[in-house]
């Protein structure tokens, strides 16, 4: 998998869904609506930031290419899951769809747990 270019994609499309937000969706959503589309927005860029981070790791030796990966694969899961499901909240008001969102946030913590393990477990061998 090509990480950095699945990360620069989705940090493209958190730039162009907050652009839509402000300016396709600001006079139709209501405040609270907007303001879950702003809080999917927000998350769906930070973990994007993390798996371009996180996939140029191995490039730098600071982590195996497979650990980045297992890594960018749970901040990718969160991403669709936790963003995906809070940007069709917003549009839809469907609330159930508040119940997936978890999931993703489980997978964004699970993602940078990993991360901080997969370094532990580096500085321990040293």
């Amino acid at each position: 998998m090509n990480w950095s270019a699945i990360a620069s994609v989705f940090l493209a499309l958190a730039v162009i869904l907050g652009a839509f937000g402000a300016h396709g969706l600001r006079s139709r959503l209501d405040a609270y609506s907007m303001g879950i589309w702003e809080k999917a927005v927000f998350y769906h860029f930070v973990h994007s930031l993390g798996m371009l981070i996180a996939s140029l790791l191995p490039r730098a030796q600071a982590l195996s290419s497979e650990a980045a990966s297992n890594v960018c694969w749970l901040l990718a899961g969160g991403v669709l899951i936790f963003s995906g499901s809070l940007y069709l909240l917003a549009v839809s008001r469907v609330s159930i769809l508040g119940a997936i969102t978890p999931v993703g946030g489980l997978s964004f913590i699970a993602g940078w747990l990993l991360l901080a393990w997969y370094f532990v477990r580096q500085g321990a061998g040293k």
